[in-house]
């Protein structure tokens, strides 16, 4: 599929119908995309019903983007009758409808900058029959990266991301899927580990040789101790934006900020000032 999301008829090989709880203005939002010809896809808690079977009420409907294509996309939106803002100009804008109680998150890349919507996102994506309306979903390789690294106090992706792993691996792409962590692979195999314990009858859902080669990786690293610019580096901040603050302030760098990551010092900034308050 190419990154347009409409090519004339299609036939959806997944439809997820409506069940009375979702708000009007989400497929509202999502036609006017469409007949706009603004490409996007449909992630969050509906690629999740369409492929772990799970459904659940969420507040706002997830679209991914290209950052190249935001701009066009909050003004077809605008149009609509949405308001819309871009409180986290690195990874997300936002599209309220009403008095902002049900809004569309316009997402473009990921909260510690590691997971971009990149064109690849667009072609491997499936189409799906959603609230009514054709679209592409995100590819589940890209929804399992993306939700890889959740690991808030407040919020935990690691229960998506087995159901992921219990509906999926066996037809995932794994080498897609190794090359997308690259570098932060040990994410990704801990959640494979965590996987064998909570559904111990499906560990072999995920093919031998790619916990043969992490675990292979494992050793390796263990034989070779961090040098260069790994030397003194917290990655903790990739998972939670709060948890390891104290580290950082302790004199750790922030694996998010260059070299070893995509965010400015003022993305972080930005971000860090908006966790929420207790």
């Amino acid at each position: 599929m190419g990154l347009a999301s409409t090519a004339g008829p299609r036939r959806p090989s997944i439809i997820i119908q409506p069940t009375g709880n979702e708000p009007p203005s989400y497929a509202r939002g999502m036609r006017a995309l469409v007949d706009d010809g603004v490409p996007f896809l449909v992630g969050g808690a509906l690629a999740l019903a369409a492929y772990c079977g799970i459904r659940r009420f969420t507040k706002d409907l997830d679209l991914f983007l290209r950052e190249e294509d935001v701009p066009r996309a909050l003004e077809t939106l605008a149009r609509a009758g949405f308001r819309t803002e871009t409180p986290y100009p690195h990874w997300l804008a936002k599209a309220h409808d009403g008095e902002g109680q049900v809004f569309i998150d316009v997402i473009f890349s990921s909260g510690n900058g590691a997971a971009p919507v990149d064109p690849e996102w667009f072609a491997y994506a499936q189409d799906a029959l959603v609230l009514g309306i054709v679209v592409p979903l995100c590819p589940p390789e890209e929804t399992l990266w993306s939700k890889a690294f959740v690991m808030e106090r407040e919020r935990y992706d690691g229960a998506d991301v087995a159901h992921l792993l219990l509906a999926c691996a066996p037809t995932l792409d794994w080498e897609r899927l190794l090359r997308r962590f690259g570098a932060h692979w040990r994410v990704l195999l801990a959640h494979l580990v965590l996987f064998g314990y909570v559904f111990p009858d499906e560990a072999e859902r995920v093919p031998r040789w790619v916990t043969d080669e992490l675990f292979e990786r494992l050793r390796r690293e263990a034989a070779h101790p961090v040098s260069g610019e790994q030397t003194r580096v917290c990655r903790g901040t990739l998972l939670s934006r709060e948890q390891y603050l104290p580290d950082l302030a302790r004199g750790w760098r922030d694996a998010r900020l260059q070299p070893t990551g995509h965010m400015s010092e003022d993305a972080v900034a930005i971000w860090t000032d908006a966790i929420p308050r207790r």
